[in-house]
């Protein structure tokens, strides 16, 4: 893209909206704002029509909203890179904009200088997303690892006898085998003997390995 402009559509309901950011984007000289549009269907229309380099999304729009025009938008204009820019910065939003392609997620209240840093980082093929959106999305990632961690402890405790589930489930509230023991009414012997079975067949080292299992499993 060296020597040419880098070709902007923008896509909001709000005229005072559009003027605002087209007169922050047309500051800088690297950056043109081709056209503008009032809905999602017109967003698509534009992005096709000037084969835009970077598309900014609202969300909420008529006719199409900002969401729904994203995936229509990557079919149809699969070249251009689309930032949502908008008002509402809910997890889901900026999960939906990640899972359907879009370029980057900014708020309105973004700074200029960091909106024509978004334009210019989505044209060069880079995210960029809000404080907030990233830490939407790094909660999504570690929700993602514990949901990872829970299937692989249903999977392991899966094979276990419902005794045995039962004396695990006590390991994970930390309580002794002679506490077990009259919890279940079982002698502190039996219980034992149901510790080294559960510890050989789940591959635990400990009780302690244990009962962080039996808690990542639910029980």
């Amino acid at each position: 893209m060296a020597g040419q402009p880098i070709r902007v559509v923008i896509a909001d309901d709000e005229p005072l909206i559009r003027a605002g950011i087209r007169m922050i984007l047309n500051s800088d000289p690297d950056i043109q704002v081709v056209a503008e549009a009032a809905d999602g269907r017109q967003a698509v229309e534009e992005a096709r029509a000037h084969a835009a380099d970077v598309v900014l999304l609202d969300i909420q729009m008529p006719v199409l909203d900002g969401l729904s025009a994203l995936p229509e938008l990557r079919r149809a204009a699969p070249s251009s890179r689309v930032i949502v820019l908008t008002t509402f910065g809910e997890r889901e939003n900026v999960l939906r904009t990640l899972e359907h392609g879009g370029a980057g997620f900014l708020l309105k209240d973004t700074a200029p200088a960091e909106l024509i840093g978004a334009v210019r980082a989505a044209a060069a093929g880079d995210a960029y997303l809000s404080p907030a959106a990233t830490r939407h999305v790094v909660e999504r990632l570690a929700a993602g690892r514990e949901m990872t961690r829970a299937e692989e402890a249903r999977g392991r405790v899966a094979g276990l006898s419902e005794k045995e589930r039962e004396v695990l489930a006590l390991l994970g509230e930390g309580l002794s085998n002679a506490d077990a023991g009259r919890r279940l009414h079982m002698s502190e012997a039996t219980v034992k003997t149901y510790v080294s079975r559960i510890l050989a067949k789940l591959d635990c080292e400990n009780r302690v390995q244990a009962a962080l299992l039996a808690r990542d499993a639910g029980l």
